[in-house]
């Protein structure tokens, strides 16, 4: 396994910079080791519903998890607030960088993610290749 730190600014965009950041490197196959920082705006898409919920405010972001690939990608984030209510969803674009993203991926050069539609689950799932 190799690694991969970086830091997102403030303004950027969570999940389009991830994404930039594997098309770039042409990156096969990644997961999120670890991610520390704060969002001004979160869009996200709860479990089993069809629309996105926008949140402005100051969050903490408690955990990022996602597999990553030029392929497509896939993130779960959770977040907290002021008073420490912490909720958790699929991350979507617009999701807004307060004060720092300091992230470390794993990249692991033996496989490839692809995204394969599913027709039992009616979405994009994840297929490994090695």
């Amino acid at each position: 396994m190799e690694s991969l730190a970086l830091r997102l600014k403030p303004g950027q965009d969570l999940l389009l910079e991830l994404e930039k950041v594997v098309q770039e490197r042409g990156i096969e196959a990644a997961c999120v080791l670890t991610c520390v920082g704060s969002l001004t705006h979160a869009v996200l898409r709860f479990a089993n519903q069809s629309r996105s919920t926008e949140l402005t405010g100051h969050f903490e972001i408690v955990s990022l998890t996602g597999v990553l690939s030029r392929h497509g990608s896939h993130f779960h984030i959770a977040i907290s607030d002021g008073e420490g209510k912490t909720i958790g969803a699929h991350l979507l674009e617009g999701s807004r960088i307060y004060t720092t993203a300091e992230i470390v991926l794993g990249i692991f050069p033996e496989y490839s993610f692809l995204r394969t539609f599913d027709p039992d689950t009616g979405y994009p799932e994840l297929e490994i290749k090695s």
